[in-house]
């Protein structure tokens, strides 16, 4: 049994939650929050005594295995550092870090402490992704992808009424490539690798936050489009085209629908479990990667080549964050 506890008490942490509550591998034992009462109010809601408004206390509690990082992305670091180097395993929520010098210097450190450190993404860990993994070669060779999640932010009224909340608050690693463009950068690299070369544009907002942008990854031999917005909805779904047929995705962050068209008229609809909260996968394969200790497990490389297209795409489009400026510790 995981013992775990959570830095972030926002509908994120509930939503990881839901998942939990059906498992009998992991179970919640702590929370943290800056404030004392909002702290007991969430730990209230599932059963658990221990709450912390002292990260660094709640670090050296010994009957705490794992940690669940959901603080904004700006503290992603300093809370997962803090919990790596006191021997604690960490599930850090997307973006894992603000740059690629903090992502390398947190696995560095999971390394040296001989624990699991893991970005919460959802979207690779679903049955619908394995699915469409174990089909390309259906469609192969594949020559274009398409991934796209443009969605109207609820926050994003707020911010035209002058109301700036964390989304859209670049001083905290935030914006529309961080929130929501992740995920299909992420899915990206799981499916392609790592970019010969990419070309970025943004569309940036009053206060200097990136609101859309999008992103074309060239790979030789195929080329991929990345299509993200928190200003905009999109109603098309992603599709990934082969020589031999095109695949045809719902949804990028979380499939649900998958269909194969292929060149002779024929289609397919692929069979896999759906549902509307997928954090149960990525809990799964979290505690199974801590059960057996692998430490240099393979979901890292994608982190680290989603954190080489973002920061290229930033200093491409003339994203900086405060956090660009962290020096070795």
């Amino acid at each position: 049994m995981v013992r775990l506890a959570t830095i972030g008490t926002n509908f994120i942490t509930d939503w990881l939650m839901e998942g939990i509550q059906e498992l009998d591998t992991i179970e919640l034992v702590a929370v943290y929050s800056r404030t004392m009462e909002k702290g007991k109010e969430f730990a209230a809601k599932y059963g658990v005594t221990k709450v912390y408004d002292n990260y660094d206390a709640m670090a050296e509690d010994p009957e705490i295995d794992a940690v669940y990082v959901a603080s904004p992305t700006a503290l992603h670091f300093t809370h997962t550092m803090c919990m790596l180097n006191h021997g604690k395993h960490v599930l850090c929520e997307k973006p894992v870090a603000s740059n690629g010098k903090e992502l390398e210097l947190m696995i560095q450190a999971a390394k040296d402490n001989q624990v699991v450190f893991m970005e919460a993404m959802k979207s690779v860990h679903t049955p619908g992704f394995k699915a469409m993994m174990d089909n390309l070669d259906k469609i192969a060779p594949v020559r274009r992808v398409t991934l796209q999640y443009c969605q109207y932010s609820s926050r994003y009224d707020k911010f035209k009424k002058g109301i700036i909340e964390n989304a859209f608050n670049p001083k905290l690693s935030n914006g529309a490539i961080m929130d929501i463009g992740v995920y299909c950068i992420h899915y990206l690299a799981s499916l392609l690798g790592e970019p010969d070369h990419i070309l970025a544009d943004s569309v940036f907002l009053e206060n200097g936050v990136d609101g859309a942008g999008t992103i074309v990854a060239s790979y030789g031999d195929k080329q991929a489009e990345v299509m993200y917005s928190k200003i905009t909805d999109s109603f098309l779904p992603s599709q990934i085209q082969g020589e031999k047929g095109c695949m045809i995705i719902s949804e990028c962050p979380n499939p649900k629908n998958i269909v194969i068209k292929y060149r002779d008229g024929s289609e397919e609809s692929l069979e896999f479990e759906a549902r509307d909260n997928p954090m149960k996968y990525e809990t799964i394969k979290f505690v199974e990667l801590v059960e057996k200790k692998q430490v240099d497990h393979p979901y890292l490389q994608s982190s680290v080549i989603e954190m080489k297209i973002m920061d290229e795409a930033r200093k491409q489009t003339g994203i900086v964050f405060p956090a660009d400026k962290i020096k070795e510790q």
